[in-house]
């Protein structure tokens, strides 16, 4: 899982933080998967001891789920990888704002053919 994250990396562009409205990537270890998800709700957890947060989710799937998972920050912002159900996960926001799809470095040439082309 940690290498297919670093991976994703690459690739793709997370946010820092997850707020309500973000669009978040989720990845599962079994069944491997990835799906996007619209972050719809925060709650705090006030019944455990440290900072838990219930956040709910709608899985954008066919047919699309709501989902409600408990949470620490670092375990829905990326920052950690954790299981449930003994699998493990991982969720974070993605950067829309920016270049979200952006190749490595080290593989960007001059002589490069552009991958689209626009036709009228």
């Amino acid at each position: 899982m940690e290498a297919i994250i670093e991976e994703l990396k690459k690739v793709v562009r997370f946010k820092p933080t997850t707020e309500v409205g973000d669009l978040v990537l989720v990845v599962a270890e079994e069944p491997a998967s990835m799906a996007y998800a619209l972050v719809t709700d925060f709650e705090r957890d006030d019944n455990k001891r440290d900072e838990w947060w219930h956040v709910g989710l709608q899985i954008l799937s066919v047919p699309p789920q709501k989902v409600t998972w408990t949470l620490r920050t670092a375990q829905f912002t990326g920052q950690e990888i954790f299981t449930m159900g003994g699998e493990k996960r991982f969720v974070a926001a993605v950067d829309f704002d920016n270049e979200t799809l952006v190749p490595p470095p080290d593989k960007v040439t001059k002589d490069r053919k552009p991958t689209l082309r626009r036709v009228k």
